[in-house]
């Protein structure tokens, strides 16, 4: 089992709060989760949320029965807990209970589109979010000569779990086949009861194509036949089901910001690929410098949710052209960031220095880029 971010931290599980451990589904949460049980003193119990019994014992809130399933545990672990109806409501009653009682729950991202947990334990959760595999967890396995020799597969495969541990390209692209087309919208499609499920992969085969460029709500809707409402709402259900995540236009003013354009971006590349099935290595593509893009501000993302860094992320853009593919935000003190395949030379945009002064520019390429996403 490769290691991940989540390994290296102490005091993991909080004190008078459920521990959410979430994310798309196949990231890897069950495993995380054993890991954290392995390394624990304390006496658990693991259960399902797919189990009929343990599904009706959370879901009865019955505070009797309750306390009579976690009788004699110094923590219970909950997996799939999103199957589970009114999940949150059964947890809140033994937390309220029982405040010396260790409680984990795992669940995909119905967790949120179906509001099973965040209402009745606001104020009483601490949430981990689980993403594909990011560059600075692979550094704990693999060394800096490693990655960057193998960076093209990471370009092209993306790092989910089981397409890293697949050892040729053929079982890769069969895993990418799998996650696309049986988990990649399961609990949308679930909980939402969408209509036309082919509208919504419609929606994302265009964004597949438009990773890097603007993107325009009303061309959504015109190309998709679909009202503007609706393209938001899915956007919203993807960004939901962490399949894709926005990123909005820098402005010093935050009111301006909100009514611009965004760019969206796959929180993993070979999603993105197996959404349109293109494998083709990066010398025979015409695409490699969105791909580049996406890559590293997805592993800017992640690495900001790691770390807790708390910082903004934008991209700007003028209307002649100009523009930074990402800024990075925190107390007032901007970073500009440039995202080049092979070149290693830019500069700051004159209009940008002009407006916000000479602020720090960086090149990264596929030699440097390490250097960025160290988890530490």
């Amino acid at each position: 089992m490769l290691p991940r971010y989540y390994d290296r931290v102490k005091d993991l599980i909080p004190k008078n709060k459920v521990l959410i451990i979430y994310g798309s589904r196949r990231v890897g949460k069950t495993t995380l989760l054993k890991k954290v049980l392995e390394s624990t003193d304390w006496k658990y119990k693991i259960d399902s949320g797919e189990n009929i019994r343990i599904n009706q014992i959370f879901s009865s809130n019955d505070f009797a029965l309750l306390s009579e399933y976690a009788e004699g545990f110094d923590l219970v672990a909950i997996d799939e807990a999103q199957e589970i109806v009114n999940i949150g409501k059964g947890l809140k009653i033994l937390i309220d209970n029982h405040p010396d009682l260790k409680i984990i729950a795992t669940g995909s991202s119905s967790f949120d589109l179906s509001q099973k947990i965040g209402e009745p334990l606001t104020g009483r959760k601490k949430i981990l979010k689980l993403f594909p595999f990011a560059q600075g967890e692979l550094l704990d396995h693999f060394s800096k000569f490693e990655l960057i020799n193998n960076l093209k597969n990471y370009l092209i495969f993306g790092s989910y779990p089981e397409v890293i541990t697949s050892d040729t390209r053929q079982e890769k692209t069969e895993v990418l086949d799998e996650l696309v087309s049986s988990y990649l919208l399961k609990d949308i499609l679930t909980l939402e009861k969408i209509r036309n499920p082919k509208v919504l992969y419609n929606l994302l085969k265009l964004l597949s194509l438009q990773i890097g460029n603007l993107v325009s709500i009303n061309e959504l809707a015109k190309q998709l036949q679909i009202d503007g409402k609706t393209v938001s709402r899915y956007l919203d259900l993807l960004e939901k089901t962490f399949i894709i995540f926005r990123l909005g236009s820098f402005s010093s003013n935050p009111r301006k910001e909100i009514s611009k354009k965004s760019k969206y971006y796959f929180f993993d590349n070979g999603i993105r690929n197996g959404i349109i099935m293109q494998f083709a290595p990066p010398e025979l593509r015409n695409d490699t410098g969105p791909l580049w893009e996406n890559f590293m501000v997805s592993e800017f993302y992640k690495k900001n949710s790691y770390l807790k860094l708390f910082q903004q992320l934008y991209f700007w853009r003028n209307f002649n052209g100009q523009e930074i593919d990402l800024i990075i935000e925190k107390n007032g003190k901007l970073e500009t960031f440039e995202f080049k395949w092979k070149k290693d030379k830019g500069k700051l945009p004159n209009n940008f220095k002009n407006k916000y002064g000479n602020v720090e520019y960086q090149i990264i390429n596929q030699r440097n880029y390490l250097e960025y996403l160290r988890l530490e």
